[in-house]
């Protein structure tokens, strides 16, 4: 049996792809809502400690590394049961050290530990695509690789413990501080007059397209900020690279301004809100909306 511990935007679509697939769970959460839904669709629900003392592979995915170290740990946590041989996989976002800090706690008892974090926000969860970026040892990894086939479309392992939460915030200073260049600049456009629509066309073919920009923009125009990646998720994901920069000594100059534009975000009550809607903080700035026009006029 598989353990599953974290039911929310990204945990409850992949706990239910696992049961799809036919992975016997015990899951749990502190939405019970959520864990009601998960266990209507097949699973069982159990305690941290009888997640670990039932099952021989976890898999937690909650917001902060904290969390994690609190479900692990605590008084009656995963690891006060887990059984000398089980596997942990966290694919959660959390920083390396705290990963490692995980690691080495197990290791010290005989339990493997994969950071694991994704990409592909709640689209890719519900699809079964993210995109999984894995630190651990390769025995650990191989372990758990029938179930990252079933989460994902790829999954890489990276190196060792922490590779994969570097990998993570990697991926989220481009992300990131992608949405926010689209964002200045389809505000440009928008402020000039030019149809946004039109503009995105025009570009996404050429160098300028991405991912990112087939993504968010579509969203943008049609004034769609429902999360499928939360600008609270990306604002303690920056946060994290900016400590972890810090430590390192590396200067991240544009991801440091990103950070202070989440920040201004979050004062203005849009922490809910899709990472696309990072476009507001310059819509605010140029005092225009970047949204879908009835007709284009010559400029």
């Amino acid at each position: 049996m598989v353990g599953f511990i974290g039911l929310g935007i990204m945990g409850r679509p992949m706990a239910k792809n696992l049961l799809k697939a036919g992975i016997d769970l015990m899951v749990t959460d502190l939405n019970k809502e959520a864990v009601a839904d998960v266990v209507a669709a097949g699973a069982k629900e159990g305690s941290y400690a009888k997640i670990g003392e039932m099952c021989d592979t976890v898999i937690i995915i909650v917001p902060t590394g904290a969390i994690v170290q609190s479900i692990l740990f605590d008084e009656n946590g995963v690891a006060s049961t887990i059984k000398p041989g089980s596997v942990i996989c966290d694919m959660s976002s959390v920083t390396p050290v705290e990963s490692k800090q995980c690691y080495e706690k197990l290791k010290a008892s005989g339990v493997g530990f994969v950071d694991a974090p994704v990409s592909g926000g709640e689209p890719g969860a519900i699809a079964g695509t993210l995109a999984i970026m894995a630190g651990g040892d390769q025995e650990d990894f191989d372990r758990m690789r029938k179930y990252f086939d079933i989460l994902g479309s790829s999954a890489l392992l990276i190196g060792g413990s922490g590779s994969g939460s570097v990998t993570k915030l990697a991926n989220q200073i481009i992300v990131n501080n992608t949405i926010a260049v689209v964002s200045e600049a389809f505000v440009l456009a928008a402020k000039a007059g030019a149809d946004p629509v039109k503009v995105y066309e025009a570009i996404r073919g050429g160098l300028a397209g991405s991912a990112v920009l087939d993504a968010k923009v579509p969203m943008i125009v049609d004034r769609n900020f429902k999360p499928g990646g939360p600008i609270r998720i990306n604002h303690k994901d920056i946060k994290n690279v900016v400590n972890t920069a810090h430590e390192l000594d590396v200067p991240i100059p544009y991801t440091a301004q990103l950070y202070e534009i989440l920040q201004t975000l979050k004062i203005h009550g849009h922490m809910e809100d899709d990472h696309g809607g990072i476009v507001q903080y310059f819509e605010k700035l140029a005092d225009i909306e970047v949204k879908k026009v009835e007709s284009q006029e010559e400029f």
